[in-house]
């Protein structure tokens, strides 16, 4: 995934709360200090290692606890963090960084350019199986040590994009002491600098973590620079749509992500509940083939799949105005979303079943098409808990393809990290990332080599020169004019030759207590705590 450095369309965040706007200026001048937050989160973190997740929701809570070098800003620029301030080479190939002198990681381990260089040779290290934070910082191909306080870091190739990926959450730097210490296990035992540290992680229930009143370098995006207003933050992990929710109305939690769309409307007429919306982009929710298993190699295949599952349908019925279709591989407010392929692709039964019937496969006795006696059979892989009503989705794609001859086996499963990116033991599996930068494409739809396979499977598993080609222009492409172009018809290709089913762009939503303020959220939509008070 990546950001871009002028960035056309950023996140909005929106917030209706049910208190004046006197009674919210007087407490945003007069911050209460203390108490704790207890905050509920959908799903659980898979680990706190910022360079080995690539969950958002494992970012929410490892968001307190590791600074970057740099922060995107809401108008899209790039503004100083640890870093205050830096130098591009003529060719774009190498980045000269100054930093803070005055941080220190929660281990009491000094923050330098050392602690620099470790983090991101870290993140390239086959060892640490690094999957987002990797995608993010590539093309990094070393850094030098020129003082204390000074890193020098090399590009293989200029990148529009590297500068603002600096920015993002997975690209943290931690404690070289402290990943010496607990090794595999730092992902439970994160160290950083940011305004919180670690405190406990109890599985399946909850993470705390309290104030760092050493902390003093908060980031442009936050109003209180210094140590939280907080003491505590307790992440509740809440699986339950309703028992979340319940629990904010009833006052046992003071906040609760991810509000069910069925919930929106009471909420915001709660006069004790406030609803903060923040419009996420990057890459939406979105139904990935795996090609490298038969018929899904087939272009006539995917494009069956394509023009038999009814979108609208999903995404009206589930979510009730609450969502937005997603019709292309970006998100609308990403530079270069394809605006022309939005009503692209409509329901066609009857072309879905001759596209099949031209590969050979024929409708047997109960309505399910066969080849050489095999019938065919598409594996629908989806995670559990039901996060996002994603179950149901499997479920309404099962009876829809049944149309066209298609048999569904929906497999739920709490270990997605084996089954999609070990063993690509599925046929289409959905899934969605936070982005800025359609940067973030190449990860997933460029040629992968056998070498990167055999460390982390990616989605699809396709192989297009084509393709390729467009997405290695776009990263060194530093017109923003011509960049987009390129985007477009890397969108348009992925479109035509169904590598994907885009279902629905993302709004993450939180439920607060009138007595929580200041909650906030970054370019990409996180939740900042910095300026958080209770009343």
């Amino acid at each position: 995934m990546a950001l871009l450095l002028l960035l056309s369309g950023c996140a909005n965040s929106t917030g209706t709360k049910n208190s004046s706007a006197e009674t919210k200026d007087k407490v945003e001048a007069q911050p209460k200090q203390g108490g704790e937050l207890t905050f509920a989160l959908a799903t659980s973190p898979d680990s706190l290692d910022p360079h080995r997740s690539g969950l958002a929701v494992a970012g929410r809570v490892f968001r307190t606890i590791f600074d970057n070098l740099v922060i995107q800003a809401e108008d899209g620029t790039i503004q100083p963090w640890l870093a205050t301030e830096w130098s591009v080479s003529e060719d774009g190939k190498s980045y000269t960084f100054k930093l803070r002198d005055d941080v220190k990681f929660h281990d009491g381990t000094p923050f330098n350019a050392v602690a620099v260089k470790f983090s991101f040779d870290r993140i390239i290290d086959p060892k640490t199986k690094s999957g987002n934070a990797l995608s993010l910082l590539r093309p990094y191909v070393s850094s030098e040590v020129l003082e204390e306080y000074t890193i020098k870091i090399n590009l293989a190739t200029p990148s529009a994009a590297f500068l603002s990926n600096l920015s993002q959450n997975q690209l943290g730097i931690v404690s070289p002491t402290a990943v010496e210490k607990y090794g595999d296990q730092f992902g439970k035992n994160p160290v950083g600098t940011g305004p919180f540290k670690f405190v406990s992680w109890t599985e399946n229930a909850d993470i705390q973590v309290e104030k760092n009143s050493d902390y003093n370098w908060g980031p442009s995006n936050v109003e209180n620079k210094g140590k939280p207003y907080l003491d505590k933050i307790s992440f509740k992990i809440v699986p339950e749509e309703a028992t979340r929710i319940g629990s904010v109305q009833s006052g046992q939690v003071l906040a609760a992500e991810t509000v069910p769309p069925q919930n929106i409307a009471s909420l915001k007429n709660d006069p004790k509940t406030q609803l903060l919306t923040v419009n996420t982009i990057g890459l939406p929710y979105t139904l990935f083939f795996n090609q490298r298993k038969e018929p899904w190699n087939n272009v006539k295949a995917r494009q069956a799949v394509q023009l038999a599952i009814d979108v609208d349908s999903i995404v009206k019925t589930l979510y009730l105005g609450t969502y937005e279709r997603s019709w292309s591989p970006l998100t609308p407010g990403i530079v270069g979303y394809d605006k022309s392929l939005e009503g692209s692709v409509k329901v066609d039964i009857d072309k879905a079943n001759k596209l099949l019937d031209e590969l050979g496969l024929q409708k047997g006795s109960d309505g399910i098409r066969v080849k050489d006696g095999k019938q065919l059979t598409l594996n629908y892989v989806d995670g559990s808990p039901n996060r996002e009503k994603r179950n149901d989705i499997a479920v309404i794609v099962q009876q829809q393809l049944k149309k066209i001859g298609i048999k569904v086996e929906i497999n739920i499963t709490k270990d997605v990290a084996s089954v999609i990116y070990t063993n690509a033991d599925y046929d289409l599996y959905g899934n969605s990332q936070v982005n800025s930068d359609p940067n973030a494409l190449r990860a997933i739809y460029h040629t992968r080599t056998p070498e990167e396979e055999a460390v982390f499977k990616g989605l699809t598993g396709g192989s297009d020169t084509e393709l390729d080609q467009l997405l290695e222009q776009g990263t060194a492409e530093l017109d923003t004019a011509k960049r987009e172009e390129i985007y477009k018809k890397a969108q348009q290709k992925i479109i035509k030759d169904a590598w994907i089913i885009p279902i629905y762009v993302f709004p993450y939503t939180v439920a607060a207590s009138n007595t929580v303020n200041g909650i906030t959220f970054d370019a990409l939509g996180y939740p900042l705590f910095n300026d958080v008070s209770i009343e």
